[in-house]
């Protein structure tokens, strides 16, 4: 009888190893609001992001990636649910998607890796807002660290007059420790988990906070960005005369700033210095992260995927921040590392929404049904391998955005376009919507467009637009907006 067990034993330790082996753990890191400022990327020419590059360089990154909504809670809903927000309708930071009682009893990814062995882990923000604060009905994971923070703050604002005043819209350094910050914290925690090397597959999410506002930095970090040598976006004066009235209404009133008052009160700069601060200051997080995991012997037998939930504006088109269909607004690192995963730099369109079923292939999981993204597997074994669909964002019911490999198309609710030339005129500066000889062009982008684009969602609220098809008439956050409105410049 001894003996037998002592056999039953080995065999159960032997089968533990080999499931381990075979199914690969996941480490999976997300920053909030990081555009295309990252050094793989080259969206800043000053921007530097070691560790992060060094991730890219030792698996695939996607040079034209995006999010299926330029706003945290409906781009990570899609992501972690794996579906579009024009079939959710969860459009605003509100709702939750699991108080809309056809959505409760989505299984998300955590979920489903869950119920096929892995243990899962989360800290910071992956879903959006304050979740696991609400331990009896915040049960997505297994475990769960330090949520997502913007302390510590400064004991006053530290850009002041801004004309919608908000506790996060603040920018700069003020004297407080590297420690204190709750990325730094995050970090921490995710560093603690594998240090206790967790036994069995696991998929431990790490949601960083910055570079989102309130963009503070300790002295150190702005230091790697001397004002005085300091590079500007590039914008274009008078950049939406060629767009259509109806983009303005994406974006019509918010606490987030324009451009006019970065200008009027001197603080493009600042507000540009301490974006690439965080940036540089998360980089670092991630690679205390990436350390610990090699240091405790998981890289070999670790997926790690990074991505962004959006992007984000810092002077283009007139603005700042997001919840634009352009590129600033919609493009976001995307970097896939590890087992099974080549290195390369892959130019084919891609979205967020296809995390989940690369994921799932890669691990080698049943199909889960149902998913509306496309595995990314072609281009993780060969990055030139063509992609079957163009990228597709929304921002709010019936207005949709297109981006291929060569252009981007965007049609909003009221049938007004837009299209560019992605390759001749990166910037988007010239609309060629009007153009008799990209009717073709625009036509062939439009057929990707969702034939069902949901109304918003019970419960909707904060940054929903909508637009009465039959009277034309348009309502920013429950407020009626008249054709005849000035456009708010500040």
């Amino acid at each position: 009888m001894k003996i037998l067990l002592q056999i039953i034993l080995v065999a159960t330790l032997v089968s533990s190893t080999t499931q381990a082996k075979e199914k690969p753990n996941i480490l999976f890191i997300a920053i909030d609001d990081q555009n295309d400022w990252i050094g793989c990327l080259g969206g800043h020419p000053q921007i530097k992001t070691p560790n992060i590059d060094r991730l890219a360089a030792r698996g695939t990154v996607f040079l034209n990636a995006h999010c299926q909504s330029p706003l945290c809670n409906p781009s990570r809903t899609s992501l972690m649910t794996g579906l579009r927000p024009t079939t959710t309708g969860i459009y605003g930071l509100a709702p939750w998607f699991r108080d809309v009682p056809e959505l409760k009893d989505l299984v998300t990814l955590p979920q489903y890796l869950q119920s096929h062995g892995y243990r899962t882990l989360s800290t910071g923000k992956i879903y959006h807002g304050r979740y696991g604060r609400h331990p009896k009905r915040d049960r997505e994971f297994d475990s769960i660290g330090p949520g997502a923070t913007g302390a510590p703050f400064p004991k006053e604002r530290l850009v002041k007059n801004t004309p919608q005043p908000h506790k996060l819209v603040d920018w700069g350094t003020f004297p407080h420790r590297d420690q204190d910050k709750g990325d730094y914290k995050i970090a921490s925690w995710a560093v603690e988990q594998l240090n206790a090397k967790p036994e069995g597959p696991f998929f431990l999410s790490v949601g960083f906070f910055l570079p989102h506002v309130p963009c503070f930095a300790t002295q150190k970090w702005f230091d790697l960005y001397p004002e005085e040598t300091l590079k500007l976006p590039e914008i274009k004066r008078d950049d939406r005369k060629d767009t259509p009235r109806f983009s303005w209404y994406l974006h019509w009133s918010l606490p987030e700033v324009r451009l006019k008052f970065l200008e009027q009160n001197k603080e493009w700069k600042n507000l540009t210095r301490s974006y690439l601060a965080c940036t540089s200051f998360v980089d670092a997080q991630v690679g205390r992260v990436l350390e610990a995991l090699e240091r405790n012997g998981f890289a070999d037998n670790t997926i790690v995927v990074l991505w962004s939930d959006h992007g984000w504006h810092i002077g283009e088109k007139e603005i700042t921040g997001k919840n634009t269909l352009w590129d600033d607004g919609t493009r976001v690192p995307l970097i896939f590392a590890g087992p099974g995963i080549g290195i390369g730099r892959c130019s084919q369109p891609a979205e967020l929404l296809d995390i989940y079923p690369t994921l799932n292939e890669l691990c080698r999981l049943p199909v889960k049904q149902g998913l509306e993204g496309i595995s990314l597997i072609p281009q993780l074994k060969n990055a030139e391998a063509k992609r079957q669909r163009p990228a597709i964002t929304c921002h709010n019911h019936d207005n949709n955005g297109v981006r291929s490999e060569k252009w981007r198309y965007i049609r909003y609710a009221d049938g007004s376009e837009e299209l560019y030339n992605m390759e001749k005129d990166p910037n988007e500066w010239t609309n060629l919507a009007g153009s008799a000889q990209h009717q073709s062009i625009i036509a062939e982008h439009r057929r990707w467009i969702p034939k069902d684009n949901r109304k918003p969602a019970p419960g909707s609220r904060a940054r929903i637009l909508t637009f009465d098809e039959k009277t034309g008439a348009v309502t920013w956050e429950g407020k009626p907006v008249k054709p005849s409105d000035p456009v708010p410049e500040i």
